[in-house]
């Protein structure tokens, strides 16, 4: 299995870290030469989605990564990566890849002071899981297909949607792999 790991800005040599942990093999995509290496899976790391937002548009990497997306390669978005997954933001339509059927709210807990850890039940994970919440966005609402995976005080902090999965949270943060490898058993075995 190879899983590319979008490197334009935040925390993906942390996202590759846990990958490899896991036995997996990963690359960085950083150009559109990378980003038509054969692949199996797309994570979209924590990070400044509007920034990414920017790069993905200056590189011509937006459409090509939302078409791919579209068509059924399997996603993974944490926190930024989920803001860029929406196909909406407080209800209004999103301008980033907005291939998944939620509805997101921005920075819904402050600034970086009001970063947090906890542990909550995930949706088809045993146990707790830890959950590391920097400057993280929440999802208002989910519709269509997707489906609610965690939620921290009534709050939607994870989702999946068919081949596209998003937390709010920073697995790549924490020494527990099971959200890696909750996605990575999501992926079709070729």
């Amino acid at each position: 299995m190879r899983i590319a790991v979008l490197a334009l800005q935040g925390a993906f040599a942390e996202h590759q870290q846990m990958l490899h942990s896991l036995g997996v093999e990963t690359f960085q995509v950083r150009n559109k030469c990378d980003w038509e290496k054969p692949k199996d899976g797309l994570i979209l790391p924590g990070g400044e989605s509007t920034t990414m937002t920017k790069l993905l548009n200056e590189l011509d990497l937006l459409l090509p990564i939302q078409e791919e997306i579209s068509q059924g390669l399997p996603v993974f978005g944490t926190c930024a990566g989920l803001i860029m997954l929406a196909r909406k933001e407080n209800g209004k339509p999103s301008n980033r890849l907005s291939t998944m059927d939620i509805d997101v709210c921005r920075n819904a807990y402050g600034r970086q002071l009001g970063s947090f850890h906890t542990e909550e039940a995930f949706k088809g994970i045993e146990g707790t899981i830890p959950m590391t919440f920097i400057r993280a966005p929440y999802i208002n609402e989910v519709f269509g297909d997707a489906e609610i995976l965690a939620t921290v005080d009534g709050n939607i902090v994870a989702a999946r949607q068919h081949h596209q999965m998003v937390t709010a949270f920073h697995p790549e943060l924490d020494n527990d792999t099971r959200v890696h490898a909750y996605f990575l058993n999501s992926i079709p075995k070729r």
